[in-house]
This record gives C-alpha cells, structure tokens and sequence, in this order.
C-alpha cells in the first residue's frame, strides 16, 4: 500500500514544481513587458538623427538601431527616463528629443517653418504687386488713347 501513496506524493510534488516553474518563469516577462512598454514610449520620444521626420522607433536606419541599444543598455543600467534623455541630449543636442524644449537654441526649430512661411508670402506678394504695376496703363497712356484711336480712323478711312 506504500507503493501508491509514494506515486501519488510524487505527482503532486511534480506539478507542484511546474506550477512554481511556471510562476518563475512568468514573472521576469512582467518586468520584460513593462521594460518594453517604457522603452517604446521613450523611443516614440526621440528623433533619428539621420531619418529627422520620424521617430527612433519608426526609423530602420543603421544609426537609429545602435542608439535604440543604448537606450535598452541605460534603462536596463537602471536609469530613469530622464537621465536617458538628459544623456542623449548632451551627446547629440536639442534636435534629439522630438519635441525639442522652447529655449533660445531651439527658437529656429520651433519658429523657422513659419518665418520660412512668411518670407514665401512676402515674396509671393512683392511678384505680384510689381506684376500688376507692369500691365496697369499709365495716365498720359490714357490720355493720348483717344487721339491714338482717331489717327488710326483717319487712316483707315483714307
């Protein structure tokens, strides 16, 4: 009757052991989840350097690969977000974050679209303003239309 019981105690101690296992090998895929949630959100913040319009998540650049590996190796150093940042920003500057900080260095990031956009206008107003100076009669031209007109009757008539 011994035989039975020790089978049954091994049973139970096998999925004992699995379910312990199990709950071990769960556990450090928690912390794998949470690293990549974090380290998705903070590539969603950082510009490719060599890309410029997306960000390091989106970009398949040689560059933008090695700078994702180094943001993985501090994070999982354990720095916080932003020591990451910060440490970004004093190798490769401002133009690094994706959304730069409103400072005195960054004022032609934020504000140089839209002079570009006003010096266009500016342009494209000057054209057509000196364009239509051109077409426009002058006053003695209308003056001297009439008699212009009826020379050119006179001759014809002739």
């Amino acid at each position: 009757m011994q035989r039975p019981l020790r089978t049954r105690d091994s049973a139970w101690r096998a999925v004992l052991y699995l379910a312990v296992a199990g709950w071990l090998a769960s556990a450090p895929a928690f912390a794998d989840d949470a690293l990549e949630a974090r380290l998705k959100t903070l590539e969603t913040q950082l510009r490719c350097l060599v890309c410029q319009n997306q960000t390091l998540a989106e970009s398949n650049a040689p560059l933008a690969e090695d700078l994702r590996q180094e943001v993985r190796e501090l994070a999982v150093a354990g720095k916080s977000d932003d020591d990451i940042r910060a440490y970004l920003v004093a190798r490769y500057g401002d133009f690094v974050l994706y959304k730069p900080p409103m400072k005195s260095t960054t004022w032609l990031l934020w504000f140089g679209p839209f002079l570009l956009l006003a010096a266009g206008a500016i342009a494209w107003w000057v054209i057509v303003r000196r364009r239509t100076a051109q077409r426009a009669p002058r006053g003695d031209a209308l003056e001297t239309a009439p008699a212009t007109v009826e020379r050119a009757r006179s001759l014809l008539d002739e």
